[in-house]
């Protein structure tokens, strides 16, 4: 048993180690399948997805999954704390440190006791080791302590700094291309003075905007986590408005700046899919509300005419835009199910009210 317990105890303590320098330390993505924080965060996004099923308003459910992202991160601190205090007792009773308890029974909650003293630095001082080695495991668990801690406070500033460049870009395209974002709007929107020299600057902001976003969130995946501040807003409907305006204007778009479309439908499809794969979330096959029968496209088309912008409504335009489609639909797809947000539609309802026009008093009539 105390061999078995030895060899637990120095695996638990390197897992909790390896795994805290891959998630806050190293800049990359890591393809590990047996990973301490993948597990966690599937054995406690799956049980909230599950509650937030069962609340029937959209804003009472976002503001629940709202609170995920923020928790789930102190809760894996309290998951990496828990499992060296359990690591680090394992190694102290396997090693059978003698300890100042007199003539006490030292048991395994003896143990586990003065590792979580000893983990959080409280020096009671009213259980110490006196032998060699349990001194050495001790201060060994100090100095572990003291740097789990200074990692994490270093890595909270360096998660809502990229969250807080990434939701930018999403609030001023509130203005850009309606709540929820639209294609279709953005791209009438931007016909400033029969040019799209408004068009061309915007998608090359995307195009940076979606490089930063492959970055920061394949170094730190629990960004996909967190929310938008605004129910109708999300970082996957923006980079799918921006992939659908791309689409629109490689397609036909007369005047349209084809080639910055180009450049950035690539880096965030790139963004996408990467993403998609550090989820772990499959492909699959297209949605009714995201369908584009025959009829749907004659009205984008007719939607952009009556805007001065002119698109291409045959049959062949059509096929093309179901090609770019395939390229990118089935992993926004496969997020939203996952994530559980909302995909944007290609033309905004009706009913539709841009955020900077509401309050908490009322809307701008």
């Amino acid at each position: 048993m105390k061999t078995i317990a030895l060899i637990a105890g120095i695996f638990i303590i390197a897992s909790v180690l390896w795994d805290t320098f891959e998630t806050v330390i190293l800049p990359r993505r890591v393809n590990r399948r047996l990973r301490l924080t993948k597990f966690f965060y599937a054995a406690v996004w799956i049980p909230c997805t599950w509650v937030a099923a069962y609340i029937e308003t959209s804003r009472r459910r976002e503001k629940f999954l709202g609170l995920f992202g923020p928790l789930s991160l102190l809760g894996l601190l309290v998951i990496w704390a828990i499992g060296l205090i359990i690591g680090f007792t394992l190694l102290l009773w396997a090693t059978e440190s003698a300890l100042n308890v007199g003539h006490t029974e030292t048991t395994l909650s003896t143990y586990l006791y003065l590792s979580g003293v000893t983990f959080f630095t409280l020096g009671f001082g009213d259980i110490a080791p006196t032998s060699a080695m349990g001194r050495f495991l001790t201060v060994l668990e100090s100095a572990n302590g003291f740097a789990l801690l200074a990692v994490c406070i270093s890595y909270l500033p360096v998660l809502y700094q990229a969250f807080s460049r990434r939701e930018a870009s999403i609030s001023l395209l509130d203005a850009r291309a309606g709540s929820p974002s639209s294609a279709v709007e953005l791209l009438r929107r931007h016909r400033a003075e029969d040019t799209f020299d408004d068009l061309n600057r915007l998608l090359s902001e995307w195009e940076h905007w979606s490089a930063d976003l492959l970055e920061s969130h394949l170094s730190y995946p629990v960004l996909c986590y967190f929310r938008s501040q605004h129910d109708n807003q999300s970082w996957l409907r923006a980079l799918t408005t921006v992939l659908d305006t791309c689409a629109l204007v490689m397609v036909g778009v007369k005047d349209a700046p084809v080639w910055q479309a180009r450049m950035t439908f690539a880096m965030a499809r790139h963004a996408l899919v990467d993403i998609a794969q550090v989820m772990r979330t499959s492909p699959h096959s297209a949605r009714v509300q995201r369908e584009l029968t025959r009829q749907e496209f004659l009205r984008i088309a007719r939607t952009l005419e009556e805007n001065r912008i002119f698109l291409p409504s045959d049959e062949e335009t059509e096929k093309r835009l179901a090609e770019l489609r395939e390229m990118y639909e089935p992993y926004v797809y496969s997020l939203s199910d996952w994530l559980l947000m909302p995909v944007p539609p290609w033309i905004l309802p009706p009913d539709s009210i841009d955020n900077w026009k509401t309050s908490a008093w009322g809307r701008i009539q």
